[in-house]
């Protein structure tokens, strides 16, 4: 039977961690921009520029998008004039190695530490370029329609940054709140009919793996630590979950971001798909079989 009481303490729950992760992140990314520190660190990333086999302006847009958001990346690379096999490359890469900063704290919610999240993202980044590398570069069209560059936001001072920031920090918050809070009533009740309570276990694994798909980890966190927290996922399933999440989330949104500049969409999805299907589930056995033999030596 549905218990609205319960599903309300959970989406409540769930609403004080995304406002603690959320605000604070979110400010802390602006002013970080704001101060323009990005080009003193952006050095570090112009060998991944290589790898990519992108032009070394590159290296800022990547910084600002492993650190920050595909926004702020997109702010710094529209203006360089790539070609749509190099927006293809980023859509990729990107795709995989964003906002780093706030999912990996994010994944660390689920028990996921930071070193893996961080070492499995910018590695599996890297790797799902390879077949894009391989590729033709006539492969890639170079008539698509290319959408106006974005401007980074001007203010007239730190404080009215601040202000701003605020603002747009407390009103994603509320919007992921809102979301959240409807997903989990609405996941709570149709695993409370009879046919999800006989697939309890595979319902909620779907779910968790949809909600991050769909709406990304930053969205999805709260359904996912929700999910956590009731003891509804085994350790193998959340290890599984996030490994795949960390790789394919969010496919749409962030596909869709790079389209309109000229990267080919459709590829980038399916190497996302295909390499998060492969990576978790090798990844998943290696897992299994350490747990099974660190409780054989216990024994």
């Amino acid at each position: 039977m549905f218990n609205f009481k319960e599903s309300l303490n959970s989406s409540s729950k769930s609403a004080i961690v995304v406002l603690k992760l959320i605000i604070p992140l979110f400010i802390l990314a602006d002013i970080l921009l704001y101060f323009d520190i990005l080009k003193y660190i952006s050095f570090i990333f112009e060998p991944i520029t290589n790898l990519l086999d992108l032009p070394s302006e590159a290296a800022l847009g990547i910084a600002a998008g492993i650190l920050f958001n595909l926004y702020a990346a997109l702010a710094f690379l529209t203006p360089i004039g790539l070609t749509p096999y190099e927006w293809t490359i980023l859509a990729t890469f990107l795709g995989v190695a964003h906002s780093l900063v706030v999912e990996n704290t994010i994944m660390k919610k689920l028990g996921i530490p930071h070193l893996y999240s961080w070492i499995l993202r910018l590695s599996v980044g890297l790797l799902a370029t390879i077949p894009i590398l391989l590729l033709p570069k006539d492969y890639f069209s170079q008539n698509s329609k290319i959408a106006e560059p974005l401007q980074r936001n001007s203010y007239e001072s730190f404080t009215d940054m601040l202000i701003n920031s605020l603002n747009n920090a407390t009103l994603l918050a509320l919007k992921v709140i809102v979301l959240v809070t409807f997903i989990i009533f609405m996941m709570d009740y149709i695993k409370s009919t009879k046919f999800m309570k006989k697939r309890q276990k595979n319902a909620n694994t779907l779910f968790s793996i949809m909600v991050g798909l769909i709406l990304g980890i930053t969205y999805g966190a709260g359904i996912l630590i929700n999910e956590v927290k009731k003891g509804k996922l085994n350790k193998a399933d959340i290890f599984y979950i996030a490994t795949f999440l960390m790789i394919c989330h969010s496919i749409i949104e962030d596909t869709l971001l790079f389209v309109i500049f000229g990267a080919n969409g459709w590829l980038v999805i399916a190497i996302r798909v295909v390499i998060a299907f492969i990576f978790s589930y090798i990844l998943v056995i290696i897992y299994k079989k350490a747990i099974y033999e660190n409780r054989s030596i216990s024994e």
